[in-house]
């Protein structure tokens, strides 16, 4: 009976190689280089060391459509779109979205090769996390870690929190942004999107689930619907006496520190210096929590709201409008 001997080091390593080699193979006729003029630079072209002068996109369909972050292309007065064979093109933008730091972009070529999203919801930490990008203006630079945490939040450009953050230690740097990270099998599991640079090997990437259900609504509306209630708010700690004697699960809340009149929102009932500690029955403790509920789903809708006004728990109604 033949023995099964156990890998040696240079059989593992010629494996893990072997993969990063083939994901490489795969993603390399996809992933773009993305040029970008920012309005403000009277055409010229961006400074050595400004940020997302150059970014990353790939496609996601055979039809010119390319993903890539919302920050890339940002107030561009131009953009431009490499492909790895040499070709530039001028884009369209199809749509974007801020809270959430992606865009689609279309270019005339109906014979690009899309890559796939997979499923992220089923990530775990440790498991192999494969980044391909254009850092610093280097084409296809590829570099190789894990996923190192699941369900991180991170905030968007527009004030909003990002969910379902991927946080992997493959190295990403300026001009990576809106490249693809992906799985063994050579599929998308995010959107490199941001790097701590304080700190080494922490690198962020929106996961591919999250990525993929707003690309579908880009692409068929141009823009993500979200409602707003019209007022100025901030996240701030309830004092444990007047938690205690108004019976509060909160420890924290929203803080109205402005209200504004926008059309078709019903904010009247609300006045600076509530404290607004719930929303539809859910317990709000952040801005971030208020966000949340602000949903698609509640535009035009009257909902009642728990605040702390002068003391006293009150419930009044609110009616959220479409954010322009």
């Amino acid at each position: 009976m033949k023995e099964n001997k156990p890998a040696s080091d240079a059989q593992i390593l010629d494996s893990y190689s072997r993969t990063v080699v083939d994901v490489a193979k795969v993603a390399s006729a996809s992933v773009v280089n993305i040029k970008v003029v920012k309005q403000g630079n009277k055409g010229q072209a961006q400074q050595p060391g400004q940020p997302f002068g150059t970014g990353s996109g790939f496609v996601i369909h055979s039809d010119g459509l390319i993903l890539t972050n919302y920050h890339v292309i940002n107030q561009a007065k131009q953009i431009t779109v490499t492909l790895p064979s040499g070709q530039t093109y001028t884009p369209q933008i199809l749509g974007s979205d801020p809270a959430t730091d992606i865009a689609i972009l279309k270019i005339d070529n109906s014979e690009m090769t899309a890559l796939e999203f997979a499923d992220s919801d089923h990530l775990q930490p440790g498991q192999i996390a494969i980044a391909i990008g254009n850092p610093l203006g280097f084409q296809h630079t590829v570099t190789a870690g894990v996923v190192s945490a699941l369900g991180r939040t991170l905030r968007s450009q527009s004030g909003r929190m990002i969910d379902d953050i991927i946080q992997t230690d493959a190295a990403l740097n300026p001009g990576s942004s809106g490249g693809p990270l992906m799985n063994s099998q050579a599929k998308v599991i995010g959107v490199n999107t941001a790097i701590i640079k304080q700190a080494q090997g922490i690198c962020f990437a929106v996961s591919s689930s999250l990525a993929a259900h707003i690309a579908k609504i880009l692409i068929k509306n141009g823009k993500v619907k979200r409602a707003y209630l019209g007022i100025v708010g901030q996240t701030v700690s309830i004092p444990p006496q007047t938690k205690n004697q108004l019976s509060l699960k909160n420890t924290s809340g929203v803080y109205v520190a402005d209200i504004s009149t926008a059309e078709n929102v019903d904010n009247t009932q609300l006045q600076k210096g509530d404290l607004i500690v719930e929303l539809n029955s859910k317990m709000l403790a952040s801005i971030d929590d208020l966000h949340k509920c602000l949903t698609d789903e509640t535009i035009g809708k009257t909902f009642p709201m728990k605040i702390v006004r002068s003391g006293k728990l009150e419930e009044i109604t609110v009616s959220p409008a479409e954010l322009p």
